[in-house]
């Protein structure tokens, strides 16, 4: 195997799409460190259950699946580099190519004043949003990537290593970043279907193992929101290998729930 790490994917990039009509689009947004196929892709068996055709695919065949890839590099160690960017600016990033792939689409309709109606369609369009494994509270985990990180600069010169800290900082506990994060979606939250995904498994750190993020801070008890754990760890709970994979029949059924009302979707 060779030791060159595969270039990152950045910006939205179509997974699937169906041959014939197009209900709903479903889009994938890895998290800290992740990738945009990577993320949703088995370690061992190389599949990808956005696109493979025994898997999503086949149980939503009228959905067109996208993923979107950022920096979300911790350090720039193995040939990656870091971005600068914060929370919010991937979010208005986000919302920017998610725009122009509707306008590219001949989706998009002025709902509102002309300089932000394109980008009120993206809120009036979405339906539900499914969280796995995302630190809603702060993460403990957090403080120890941290601190991997200052160790990572200790022994590499400092024009080989970037270690841009601010997002891994926005996952802390007690974080105001986070904080003000949440308090902003709460009331937002109401004009969405929600689902909130655990992991069941602890991941292997090395030198012990530990939950990445535990339930209370992945999925917060709130009303008119829906919530399951997942028997993998952090890593593993959103790679599916096939049906029987451990959570994907219920990830599937919350797809096909949280879409648009009446939508046929398999």
């Amino acid at each position: 195997m060779s030791g060159t790490r595969q270039q990152q994917a950045f910006g939205l990039s179509e997974l699937y799409c169906p041959p014939s009509v197009t209900e709903l689009d479903v889009v994938a947004v890895h998290g800290l460190n992740g990738d945009a196929l990577a993320t949703w892709t088995s370690d061992e068996s190389k599949i990808c259950w956005l696109n493979h055709a025994t898997l999503l695919p086949k149980f939503l065949p009228k959905a067109r699946v996208l993923t979107w890839g950022y920096n979300a590099n911790v350090t720039s160690t193995q040939g990656r580099t870091t971005s600068s960017d914060r929370i919010l600016q991937h979010a208005q990033t986000l919302v920017a190519q998610l725009t122009a792939d509707r306008e590219a689409l001949a989706y998009s309709q002025s709902r509102t004043a002309a300089k932000v109606a394109h980008l009120r369609t993206i809120f009036t369009c979405t339906y539900g949003i499914l969280f796995f494994g995302t630190p809603h509270h702060g993460s403990s985990k957090a403080r120890l990537l941290s601190s991997l990180q200052k160790v990572v600069s200790l022994g590499v010169p400092r024009k080989f290593l970037q270690t841009e800290s601010s997002l891994v900082r926005a996952l802390e506990d007690d974080c105001e970043t986070l904080q003000n994060i949440a308090d902003q979606f709460a009331p937002l939250m109401k004009h969405f279907r929600i689902f909130f995904f655990w992991e069941q498994e602890r991941t292997d750190l090395k030198y012990t193992k530990d939950y990445i993020v535990d339930e209370t801070s992945a999925a917060p008890m709130l009303d008119d929101t829906e919530r399951s754990g997942i028997a993998a760890g952090h890593r593993g709970m959103c790679k599916f290998e096939s049906k029987d994979s451990p959570g994907f029949r219920t990830v599937i059924v919350a797809l096909k729930r949280k879409g648009p009302e009446g939508a046929e979707t398999g």
